[in-house]
């Protein structure tokens, strides 16, 4: 696993109510990251099959910024038509 691949799915997992195993187990997973720069196979499957059944939830509404949460609703948009002209 590298780094982008990493912060993108702690940056995932803060959006969601993580147990205390599962927030200490995230904690552990980065310290060994950034010690030795790689993560085992067991961890990393372990953090992948975290980030899927938290994915699955929805996700905690007050951990949404402002910004976030203003994107969520539609705006109008209007079709450009480009009128004809002649020849």
């Amino acid at each position: 696993m590298n780094k982008e691949r990493l912060e993108w799915i702690m940056s995932g997992l803060t959006r969601y109510n993580l147990t205390k195993n599962e927030d200490q187990f995230i904690i552990s997973a980065e310290r060994d990251f950034n010690q030795k720069n790689m993560l085992t196979e067991q961890q990393e499957v372990r953090l992948e099959n975290l980030y899927k059944e938290k994915s699955r939830l929805i996700p905690n509404r007050s951990s949404l910024s402002p910004k976030e949460s203003s994107n969520l609703v539609k705006t109008k948009v209007r079709k450009f038509r480009p009128k004809f002209i002649p020849s």
